[in-house]
């Protein structure tokens, strides 16, 4: 049985919500991909903050008209499966591990702020470090600078005492 007209209305109302928080929009093709297969797709989307759903693409056509995802709305034909991700590398890395592991699932193609981008963008998107390891390199490399100059500044108390430990030492051997 179809869905009701009231239905698609709060469908595409929900979808176009969640494309308001999206940063990028993945759309990967599922046919004949089983029904456990795709929970555990949900489920390792879920843990990267990812949302998967399966929409009618004429719903989703709907929901993108006026968003930065507009562009990919020419895409959307055939069985397939949308990522929404406020991540987008988290996004790409989900997807494009579990098309690896599994045959039928074919990516192709997504959106992220007006630009379109092709399978192969989303998987290259996919081998980049996360945000979360961006964020720890960053922090590493404007912790470097302050770290060496704490150990110079530590450095000069440090040597002072050795040379007085080094004169104390010369002093007490001719006198033993």
């Amino acid at each position: 049985m179809g869905l009701t007209l009231q239905q698609k209305q709060e469908t595409v109302t929900e979808v176009s919500a969640q494309l308001a928080k999206a940063q990028a929009l993945i759309v990967a093709e599922y046919r004949g991909l089983g029904v456990g297969a795709m929970t555990g797709l949900r489920a390792k989307a879920r843990g990267a903050g990812v949302h998967v759903r399966v929409l009618k693409n004429t719903l989703a056509r709907r929901a993108v008209r006026g968003t930065q995802f507009e562009k990919l709305s020419e895409q959307l034909s055939g069985p397939l499966v949308y990522g929404f991700a406020q991540d987008p590398v988290a996004g790409a890395k989900v997807l494009a591990d579990f098309a690896k592991d599994n045959e039928r699932f074919v990516i192709k193609g997504g959106a992220m702020q007006n630009a379109l981008m092709s399978a192969k963008d989303v998987k290259l998107l996919a081998t980049m470090p996360s945000r979360e390891e961006l964020l720890a390199k960053l922090a590493g490399t404007l912790q470097a600078p302050i770290v060496k100059l704490a150990r110079t500044l530590n450095e000069i108390p440090g040597k002072f005492v050795r040379t007085l430990a080094a004169v104390r030492d010369a002093k007490e051997k001719p006198a033993g």
